[in-house]
């Protein structure tokens, strides 16, 4: 063990699966990249309803519509979780 690198030493093992709990710092994690991603389409979709210039107004747009897309897709992971707990309960 004493020749192995020192990474290599502290490392974790590696989960096969996910745990089936969230922990209250997994919990805010999540609620924290939510709240990031909606703040950040808020924004977005604001600055494109003031910009002038319609190639920058389309990107604006595309940028919003892009975290929106990853809100939903947090949102879908949790909903997949939820119902696959609930089947095996």
């Amino acid at each position: 063990m004493q020749n192995q690198p020192m990474n290599q030493q502290n490392q974790q093992p590696i989960m096969p699966q996910p745990p089936h709990v969230l922990t209250t710092k997994d919990f805010s994690y999540i609620n924290d990249m939510l709240a990031w991603n909606l703040l950040a389409m808020k924004k977005a979709h604001h600055a494109a309803s003031y910009c002038q210039d319609q190639q920058i107004k389309n990107k604006l747009e595309a940028c919003g519509q892009m975290h929106q897309r990853h809100y939903m897709k947090i949102l879908s992971h949790l909903e997949e979780k939820q119902q696959n707990n609930s089947v095996t309960q």
